[in-house]
């Protein structure tokens, strides 16, 4: 079995923190995205990985991953272009795939359990698909699936009025080698897209069964900035830390702390964990690092009060405003107004932007 990783979009709902980079490049718990997708894949026993790029971000996405050797698996990059859609996406991997099962994974998804479930799933029956659901409060906003009582999908419903189920479509699937001709079938959907939801709707109607698996544990889709602090909240719960650099005498630390070799946490300083902390960064006296928070590599604290929230490096913080549920992209420089200056904030804000003062 092989897998692909969708990798191309272009991140809208992450401006400004996208003008410069692709979105699945985005850190949690300081670690990039795409690299969770790719360990998912290792732990499943799938090591063929074909990596399908848009039009933006190729160069950082390809000197993120290599050939993959660093991570133990091998690595071919797909070229898709402009984003026609997900089934559009899978079509561009038809070489790569051969006549192979194959997992497709979108690269902006996080799963508590990875997918080797579902893998074990899917070989276990003679399926044409298998699909990762796992449960929503708000269906309506969802693709849905309608399961019979032997697990099997019987159709799928995009974002409906009345949904048949609460299983919510979450961007994993297994196919067989039979979706490429299915997608060759396919007209644009009302959004100029080929959508792999219709392309499953003809594996069924050609007879072909498709297996559904429940996820266990916890899901994120981090496409928008408060998913990714979501997602950096629950992967710091779960993960191992481990305090590699250096804390000195008088520092106040609690908690896990992912403490890279290089960083610093100087005396005078607190840090409450869960924390990650970046290699050549430096917490300074006088300043609070709270739970949920991650540091990124290259950065400065100083004095500053900052919690649940995702620096991604390159940054300089001096601010003595206590920061809550922030996004910092690289190279922030967030410092302290001049007492002298008038009443009033200075900003310099990027497109799309949203903020609360």
């Amino acid at each position: 079995m092989k897998g692909i990783i969708l990798s191309g979009g272009t991140g809208s709902r992450l401006r400004p923190i996208t003008h410069t980079g692709p979105k699945q490049l985005v850190p949690v718990a300081n670690k990039p995205v795409l690299e969770y997708a790719v360990s998912d894949f290792k732990e499943a026993g799938i090591n063929e990985i074909g990596v399908i790029l848009g039009n933006k971000g190729r160069e950082e996405i390809q000197e993120l991953l290599g050939d993959g050797s660093k991570h133990g698996v091998d690595i071919t990059y797909i070229v898709q272009g402009n984003p026609l859609g997900l089934a559009h996406a899978a079509g561009c991997a038809r070489d790569f795939i051969g006549n192979d099962d194959f997992v497709m994974y979108l690269g902006d998804n996080i799963l508590k359990q990875g997918i080797a479930d579902l893998v074990d799933s899917f070989e276990a029956g003679g399926y044409g698909a298998g699909i990762a659901l796992q449960e929503v409060d708000n269906p309506k906003q969802f693709g849905i699936a309608d399961v019979d009582d032997k697990g099997n999908v019987q159709r799928l419903v995009e974002k409906p009025d009345n949904p048949p189920s609460n299983l919510a479509l979450i961007g994993i699937y297994v196919f067989s080698p039979a979706l490429f001709d299915a997608i060759e079938r396919l007209e644009p959907s009302w959004r100029g897209e080929l959508e792999i939801t219709d392309a499953i709707q003809y594996l069924l109607e050609d007879g072909y069964e498709i297996d559904s698996h429940i996820v266990g544990g916890w899901w994120k889709d981090t496409g928008k900035p408060e998913d990714i602090l979501e997602a950096n909240r629950l992967v710091l719960e779960d993960k191992t830390l481990k305090s590699r650099g250096t804390i000195e005498n008088g520092a106040e630390t609690s908690g896990k702390i992912d403490l890279a070799k290089s960083a610093i946490i100087e005396a005078g300083a607190v840090v409450r964990g869960p924390v990650s902390i970046g290699d050549g960064t430096t917490i300074r006296d006088g300043t609070y690092v709270g739970p949920y928070t991650s540091i990124g590599e290259n950065s400065t604290l100083d004095g500053v009060h900052i919690e649940n929230s995702v620096v991604i490096g390159d940054s300089e913080i001096t601010t003595s405003k206590k920061i809550v549920d922030g996004l910092l992209g690289r190279g922030a420089n967030i410092g302290s107004a001049d007492e002298y200056l008038p009443e009033g904030q200075r900003l310099v804000v990027g497109e799309n932007s949203q903020l609360k003062l």
